[in-house]
């Protein structure tokens, strides 16, 4: 295996073993590149096949899928990968022979995407093995540092429009460009200024899927509002549910009604309470635990079955595997997978629930509430108040602590910069990156918390809004001169997405940690950081004087 598209990757360069640090084989590795590979052609055939005005919806959402279920931590089942690149190339040929037949002309030097193929699954496994379509294919460091931006960034953009697909959400544009930039990765003659275009192409749909997914979600659910969310148990069986998805969520509920079950969010789930939506689920509980993370301990302490409907699966431990449940893209061995909803149905949840009934209420953790809902609507609902908190100097300084969290010591910087951040200072988040300090009592600024958690890293779209909007109010021509700091973490690819959206989007000089992406080369490092501004991270100390200086 290569892999290095994950902030924990070994020495910060890849995880070349047996076994990455997410914990997916070599073997899941090498059959994930290779669906990626068959993803390529089918981008390649999608956009001959659409000169000709040829466009396959089922096709595209397709591509989208494997992208969401490449992404750090979804799926780590070899069957799922072999499976899904014979289907991969079934849509690829189908693609192509609807280019024939619409006039198209296939001639000579296609790309290996375009052309491979297996019939046989020990022909797949062969081919994964051997590296098709792997990093290492790719000699030239700077083209692979930025094809690494641009495929990255792609992760993060379909998991949006996955979301967005299922609330009945979707983008004929925002899939074409998908299918486009897989067809200009097979492009080796690409020059490193057409593949930088290409990344900040990237950001700017990004931007489209994140409103698309925005008004998905607020369409269904309602604009989030300002919730205090219990963090306590009570004596009831209950379900776990994680991930991001909120049509699962709302299937679960409405299945557990007058079951007496209860049902719990995790980690990026949590914000599931701040829709006014959910409010009517009295079987919707509070929050469970903490960040993805530490989900071994705190699934082990829950007791109860637990439901994993995206990425941010670890490896279960045999103690508790059983009680571990999958949906959607997200696969691992022996757990029991749920199928995805037949049209106009739910998913049956039923051998979830049953299980649930069998099982102890959850072991108590913590007794306190977690406060957010500050999504765009409810900010600029309190504008008013914010502009002269500003004004009058109330409020010195936001800063963006947005993004993912992760397992490594050194993410206590998050907490410690939380701390030392000076009382007129608030804080913007959106992600798991705010379980390092959603918990610490900070206070608020003439009643304004100062957390103001806009949701999932979904929501990143908010943190955007709320800033341009905050732009507008003030008058300036230039959103960097706001007061306004980015210190953003980042632990996987929609962290990358968000990235290149906000780099769309105009925003400089962000701080990104606990380390910059192991897959930059020092030449796109160093244009990342001439151009845009991007940097590491220091001390908490040193970063919180910076930004409260304006650098």
């Amino acid at each position: 295996m290569f892999c290095h598209q994950c902030q924990e990757t070994m020495k910060n360069a890849a995880c070349a073993v047996a076994k990455g640090v997410c914990g997916k084989t070599a073997e899941v590795s090498d059959l994930q590149d290779l669906v990626l590979h068959v993803c390529k052609g089918i981008g390649f055939w999608a956009v001959k096949a659409a000169e000709k005005g040829v466009y396959d919806e089922d096709a595209a959402f397709f591509v989208d899928r494997m992208l969401f279920a490449t992404i750090t931590n979804a799926n780590f089942s070899t069957k799922d990968f072999e499976d899904w690149i014979m289907e991969g190339l079934a849509h690829r040929d189908s693609l192509r022979a609807a280019f024939v037949a619409a006039g198209g002309k296939v001639t000579g030097g296609l790309p290996g995407a375009a052309t491979w193929s297996a019939a046989t699954l020990e022909a797949i496994r062969a081919a994964a093995a051997a590296g098709i379509g792997g990093w290492k294919e790719i000699t030239d460091e700077n083209v692979r540092a930025l094809q690494s931006l641009v495929l990255y960034g792609l992760k993060g953009m379909a998991a949006y429009m996955e979301h967005a697909w299922v609330i009945g959400k979707k983008s004929k544009e925002v899939f074409q460009f998908m299918l486009k930039a897989l067809a200009d990765l097979t492009d080796s003659s690409k020059s490193l200024d057409e593949l930088t275009a290409l990344v900040l192409e990237t950001g700017k749909f990004g931007v489209d899927a994140m409103a698309l997914l925005d008004s998905a979600n607020t369409g269904a659910y309602g604009n989030p509002r300002i919730t205090k969310v219990r963090t306590g148990v009570r004596n009831r069986p209950g379900i776990l549910i994680t991930g991001h998805d909120l049509v699962d969520l709302h299937d679960l509920l409405e299945q557990t009604k007058g079951t007496g079950v209860d049902v719990y969010t995790h980690g990026e789930m949590l914000p599931a309470h701040y829709y006014p939506f959910f409010e009517k689920y009295d079987n919707l509980y509070g929050n469970y635990g903490g960040a993805w993370w530490s989900q071994t301990q705190d699934i082990e302490a829950f007791g109860g079955p637990v439901l994993f409907t995206t990425n941010c699966l670890v490896p279960p431990r045999e103690s508790y595997k059983a009680r571990v449940f999958t949906t959607g893209v997200v696969g691992f061995d022996g757990c029991t997978h749920i199928v995805d909803r037949e049209p106009g149905k739910m998913k049956d949840f039923s051998a979830i629930i049953e299980l649930a009934k069998t099982c102890p209420p959850p072991k108590e953790l913590e007794n306190g509430t977690i406060i957010g809902g500050f999504a765009h609507d409810q900010v600029f609902a309190l504008a008013d108040t914010v502009v002269d908190a500003v004004k009058s100097g109330a409020i010195k300084r936001f800063v963006v602590m947005g993004g993912c969290d992760g397992r490594q010591p050194s993410r206590s910087y998050y907490t410690d910069v939380a701390q030392e951040l000076p009382k007129d200072a608030v804080i913007l988040t959106a992600g798991c990156a705010k379980y390092r300090y959603n918990k610490l009592d900070l206070g608020d600024i003439g009643g304004i918390p100062r957390v103001l958690d806009a949701g999932q890293c979904n929501d990143s779209y908010s943190l955007a809004l709320i800033a341009l909007k905050l732009k507008e109010i003030f008058g300036l021509d230039d959103v960097n001169k706001l007061p306004l700091s980015f210190d953003i973490a980042w632990y996987e690819q929609k962290a990358v997405l968000v990235l290149l959206a906000l780099l769309y989007l105009g925003f400089k000089n962000i701080r990104l940690g606990p380390t910059l992406p192991g897959f930059l080369s020092p030449a796109v490092t160093t244009v990342l950081v001439e151009k845009f501004g991007i940097k590491g991270i220091g001390t908490a100390h040193d970063d919180v004087a910076a930004m409260m200086a304006g650098n």
